[in-house]
């Protein structure tokens, strides 16, 4: 009997003393001081943290959206000691991340500037990736190919069981990523090309700093960007010469260009060049006839970017009124249509969110030959 007692006593003490630890081991969330975490540009995003998670917060994934969405980010070791109210998240995603699949190019830099291009294993429309190290995981079978980001293989994307998938929408509504979330797998709207500025776009690169764990690491790489860029900006101001700059090209009847608040037309002045459409305002790009755009445009010093054209020929042969403008005659006709991957994926579509710093030093190279003397076209070429 007094064997039982003790037995009794001494398991009273145990439990109470695992009671104790685990309530010492709890974390309670209504203790949790969130601190912001400071943004030099990007609009699209905030991230708080706390000694137990951080919390990423998405406001514009795409053009006049009226959602925000909220993402509990909570290191695996973590999770189990606290209760998050789900409620109150569009997702929890535990933390690090071993598995991922994104949906746009502009999401493989993030990737690749941070090392962890090995964690990604799903993408759709593999051709489009020019990156060679993320080309080399697509031929050895690491990344599997997932159809349109429209139209998504959700069969083939579940079966890579990845934590998470960056998501890409402009409306919100891709039945196949609503179908992806239903499965349990947490989705995270991606919005940097919605950003009104080329620095905003490419500090989207800290997106991918928090789900990595690697914040000091983005802070470091966009610094560099941000200093080189503007540096550059200095570099082209103080330069007397500003050349008038002529974009895009004819489709059909419709000429289409930049409008004077893109971040195209931002980057031509910071450049010091002179685009002809830059009082122009609005979101999307200009839609033009022949009449208004050779008025004011016949010429121009520069043509930038006639569209999808990769030859002077080709560019004659869709419409001959190109041949017409000044441009065209003295050949000062630049593209980044012929700088490709291996399978033809277009670089500046996948780099040139994130590196502004190139784009900004390849239009200055192009209107300011003198500046930059020891620096390569990047993304644009000169059509031959």
């Amino acid at each position: 009997m007094l064997i039982v007692k003790k037995t009794t006593f001494l398991l009273l003490i145990l439990f109470t003393f695992l009671a104790c630890k685990k309530k010492e081991e709890s974390i309670k969330i209504s203790e949790q001081t969130h601190t912001e975490i400071s943004l030099s540009y990007a609009k699209g995003f905030s991230i708080s943290a706390a000694n137990a998670y951080k919390i990423l917060t998405i406001s514009n994934p795409w053009p006049n959206s009226d959602k925000v969405y909220k993402y509990a980010l909570v290191e695996d070791s973590i999770l189990p000691k606290i209760t998050l109210n789900r409620d109150e998240f569009d997702g929890i995603i535990s933390l690090p991340i071993h598995k991922i699949v994104v949906t746009s190019t502009t999401h493989l830099p993030g990737l690749e500037l941070l090392q962890v291009e090995n964690t990604l294993v799903g993408f759709p429309g593999t051709d489009f990736i020019s990156s060679k190290k993320i080309r080399t995981l697509v031929d050895s079978g690491n990344i599997r190919e997932l159809g349109k980001n429209e139209g998504i293989n959700t069969e083939v994307l579940l079966a890579t069981q990845p934590d998470v998938v960056i998501g890409f929408g402009i409306n919100g509504k891709n039945k196949s990523l609503e179908t992806i979330k239903k499965s349990g797998i947490p989705v995270i709207f991606n919005g940097d090309w919605v950003e009104s500025s080329p620095l905003a776009k490419a500090e989207w690169i800290k997106f991918f700093g928090v789900l990595f764990n690697k914040e000091q690491q983005t802070d470091s790489i966009f610094k560099r960007i941000e200093t080189d860029y503007l540096e550059a900006k200095k570099l082209a101001k103080n330069t007397q010469n500003k050349p008038t700059i002529l974009s895009g090209a004819m489709h059909k009847d419709i000429w289409y260009l930049p409008n004077g608040s893109s971040t195209e037309a931002q980057l031509l002045e910071d450049a010091h060049a002179n685009y002809l459409w830059s009082n122009s305002k609005g979101s999307g790009s200009l839609s033009l006839n022949f009449e208004s755009v050779f008025t004011r445009a016949k010429d121009a010093d520069i043509w930038l970017s006639p569209s999808n054209y990769t030859s002077l020929e080709s560019l004659k042969n869709g419409n001959p009124h190109h041949a017409t403008f000044k441009a065209f005659q003295t050949k000062n006709i630049y593209s980044f249509t012929n700088t490709t991957g291996a399978t033809g994926g277009v670089l500046y579509f996948e780099l040139g969110m994130t590196r502004p710093d190139l784009v900004l030093k390849d239009l200055i190279k192009i209107c300011h030959p003198e500046l930059l003397k020891n620096y390569d076209l990047y993304f644009f070429k000169r059509l031959e």
